[in-house]
């Protein structure tokens, strides 16, 4: 018998390397996949809210981002409307587990980056959505 390991299969999501770093930045790793989950954790949730976005992601994007997340199961979506048949987009139990990758990158940046929100700010403005959400609602 041999004791020589064989190499660790490679998981289906990951493109280059076993690396988690790298497995994360291939499902998430181009410059408007977190931002769409950085704004369905701020209480967006239809294309129209997620495209006003003050980054102004192409819709051509958006939509194939949209995609890739479902097809990853990050979000799922629910119909709203039939005719034309608009949707509702929203994180699973997988997308809510990024909240801290975000708050993590979020606090760097405030370290690092002159002139960004700081981690106060964006949940006042996480809040305000709510209360607004709410408000919407009735």
């Amino acid at each position: 018998m041999s004791d020589v390991k064989k190499p660790a299969e490679m998981p289906t999501q990951c493109k280059r390397s076993i690396c988690g770093v790298a497995c994360s930045l291939d499902l998430l790793g181009d410059k408007w996949t977190l931002l769409v989950v950085r704004d369905l954790l701020l209480g967006k949730q239809t294309y129209g809210d997620l495209q006003a976005s003050p980054e102004r992601i192409p819709s051509n994007i958006l939509a194939d981002r949209l995609k890739k997340l479902q097809a990853e199961e990050i979000i799922y979506k629910t119909a709203y409307q039939q005719k034309p048949r608009r949707y509702t987009y929203h994180l699973t139990e997988k997308g809510a587990d990024l909240l801290p990758v975000l708050r993590s990158m979020l606090e760097w940046a405030n370290k690092y980056v002159p002139g960004t929100l700081t981690l106060a700010e964006v949940e006042q403005r996480l809040q305000q959505n709510r209360t607004a959400a709410r408000h919407a609602s009735r």
